[in-house]
C-alpha cells in the first residue's frame, strides 16, 4: 500500500488481523522494489494531480499480475483516465472512507487475474462481440474509432463512466458495450431515463419503497438498485435528476448503501454506475442543475460521442446498414441511389442516429425497389447543408446567410478543439459566455 491516509491504514490493520500480509510504503522507489520482489496480489496506490512515477508503477504492477486500486483526487479526470489506461482495476476518489475502500479491496481480492494471464473473466470473443456491435458498420470516422478503443479499455474495469453527447448519438449502445465487456456481463444491465420518470416517483423507482410508505404504496417495491445488484445501472439524462435525489445518489456512490423509501434500514448494493447526459455537464453545474461533487464522482472516466454530422462518411455506411437490416427482416432487396445517399450525406442530422434510422424505415415503407431523392422527406432538402467542412476548411456556397456561416464555423471550430468550449472560444475570439449562448440557441432550433 502506498497511501498513508486514515482509511488505508485502517484497511491495512484489518488485513493484518486476518493474517493477510501487508506492506506500507510512502516512497515510490521502495514501492517499485517491493512490487518487483514480492509480486503483491493487490497494490493500493495513492496519487496526486502531478504524479508521474506513481502512475508508471501501475503498469509495472499489472505486468506482474497485481490488481491495482488507485486513490486520487476527485476533480482530476485526466489522472483517473491515465490510471485506468495503465491497467488499474479501480479508481477511488478522495476523500475515501474505510468502508468504501474495504469494499473495493474485497472485490479486488475476489476478482480473477487480468485477461492477459487468466482464462476467467470476459472472453476475447465477448470483447470482440461488444465492440463489433458498437462499431457496426465499420466507421470511417477517427472520432468513433477512438470511442471504440476507449470502451475496450474501460469496459473490463469497475470505473464509473459518464457518457456525453447529443440526443440520438447512441449513448445507451455504448453503455451496453461497456457492460458486456465487464465482469458483470452475466448480471443485469438496467437502463433508466431520469427525465422520463415523474420527480415524485424517481426515488421510489431507484431505491424501492416499503408497503404503506406513501399513498398508493400497496405493496413492497424493489427498486432499480436492488434489481441491478451485481450488474450495471445506466442512468440516462442524469442532469434531469432532481437536486435532492442527486444528494442521495452521491451517498450511494460513496458508501454502496441505500435505504428504501419508508424504511430506516440500509442495505448494501454492488452496482456499477454508467451515467449519460446530452447537455454540457459543466454548464449544468454552473446553472445549478447538477451538483459539482456528483459530477466528479460520475466522471471518473468520461466518454464523448461525436454527433453524426462530424462523422465524415458514416452517414452513407449507416444508411445502407439500416436498409440491409430492414431488407433482411422484410425479405426485400431495396437499394438507395447514389443521389439519395448524397442528399443524406449533406443533411446535418440534428436527431443523429435515431433520426437517420427512422428516416430509412420510412423510406423503406414508402419506396419501391429503388429509393431515390423523391422518396426522401422534404426536410432533407430544406436543411441541405450550404456549408461543407472538409479537411479542416469551410466551403461556403454563394447565397448562404451569415447566420448559417457563423453556425457552421462554431461547430467546425468546436470539433477541431475536441469539444473544449474554452479553447474554441479563444480561437473564435469570443467570450465563453457568448459561445454558450450561441450553442443554446442552436439547441432550441433543433
Amino acid at each position: 500500500m502506498m497511501d498513508r491516509g486514515d482509511a488505508t491504514v485502517a484497511v491495512a490493520k484489518g488485513l493484518l488481523a486476518r493474517q493477510i500480509p501487508v506492506t506500507i510504503s510512502n516512497e515510490i522507489e521502495q514501492a517499485s522494489i517491493l512490487v518487483r520482489e514480492t509480486r503483491p496480489s493487490v497494490l493500493v496506490l495513492g496519487v496526486d494531480k502531478d504524479s508521474v512515477a506513481e502512475l508508471n508503477l501501475i503498469k509495472e504492477a499489472v505486468i506482474r499480475n497485481a490488481r491495482v486500486i488507485v486513490i486520487g483526487p476527485a476533480d482530476a479526470d485526466f489522472v483517473a483516465q491515465r490510471a485506468l489506461a495503465q491497467g488499474a482495476t479501480d479508481y477511488v476518489s478522495r476523500p475515501v472512507s474505510f468502508d468504501s475502500l474495504w469494499r473495493v479491496l474485497g472485490k479486488a481480492l475476489k476478482q480473477p487475474l487480468p485477461a492477459t494471464t487468466s482464462k476467467t473473466g470476459p472472453s476475447r470473443n465477448a470483447d470482440q462481440d461488444a465492440t463489433t456491435r458498437l462499431s457496426k458498420p465499420a466507421s470511417t470516422s477517427s472520432l468513433m474509432r477512438q470511442v471504440v478503443d476507449t470502451v475496450r479499455k474501460v469496459g473490463p474495469t469497475s470505473a464509473t463512466v459518464l457518457i456525453t453527447g447529443e440526443s440520438g448519438t447512441g449513448k445507451e449502445i455504448v453503455a451496453q458495450a461497456i457492460h458486456e465487456q465487464s465482469r458483470r456481463s452475466d448480471k443485469p444491465f438496467i437502463p433508466v431515463n431520469c427525465g422520463a420518470i415523474a420527480p415524485q416517483l424517481i426515488e421510489s423507482e431507484l431505491f424501492g419503497h416499503e408497503k404503506g410508505s406513501f399513498t398508493g404504496a400497496v405493496r413492497d417495491h424493489r427498486g432499480l438498485f436492488e434489481r441491478a445488484d451485481g450488474g450495471t445501472l445506466f442512468l440516462d439524462e442524469i442532469t434531469e435528476m432532481p437536486m435532492d435525489l442527486q444528494v442521495k445518489l452521491l451517498r450511494v456512490l460513496e458508501t454502496s448503501r441505500f435505504a428504501k423509501v419508508g424504511s430506516g434500514q440500509e442495505q448494501n448494493t454492488d452496482v456499477r454506475i454508467i451515467a449519460a447526459a446530452n447537455r454540457d455537464p459543466e454548464q449544468e453545474v454552473e446553472e445549478g442543475r447538477l451538483r459539482a461533487d456528483l459530477l466528479y464522482r460520475l466522471r471518473v472516466f468520461p466518454i464523448t460521442l461525436p454527433p453524426l454530422r462530424d462523422r465524415s462518411g458514416d452517414v452513407r455506411l449507416l444508411a445502407c446498414h439500416f436498409l440491409e437490416e430492414l431488407n433482411e427482416i422484410e425479405q426485400t432487396t431495396k437499394e438507395f441511389t447514389d443521389e439519395a445517399l448524397d442528399a443524406l450525406e449533406d443533411y446535418r442530422w440534428p436527431g443523429n442516429l435515431r433520426e437517420l434510422k427512422n428516416l430509412v424505415l420510412r423510406a423503406h415503407i414508402m419506396a419501391g425497389e429503388i429509393i431515390d431523392t423523391a422518396d426522401l422527406p422534404e426536410e432533407i432538402f430544406q436543411h441541405y447543408a450550404p456549408v461543407s467542412n472538409q479537411g479542416g476548411q469551410l466551403s461556403v456556397r454563394v447565397g448562404t446567410s451569415m447566420a448559417e456561416v457563423e453556425k457552421e464555423l462554431i461547430f467546425a471550430t468546436l470539433s477541431k478543439c475536441d469539444g473544449k468550449k474554452e479553447k474554441a472560444a479563444r480561437v473564435l475570439g469570443v467570450s465563453v459566455k457568448t459561445l454558450y449562448n450561441r450553442l443554446r440557441e442552436y439547441e432550441k432550433e433543433g
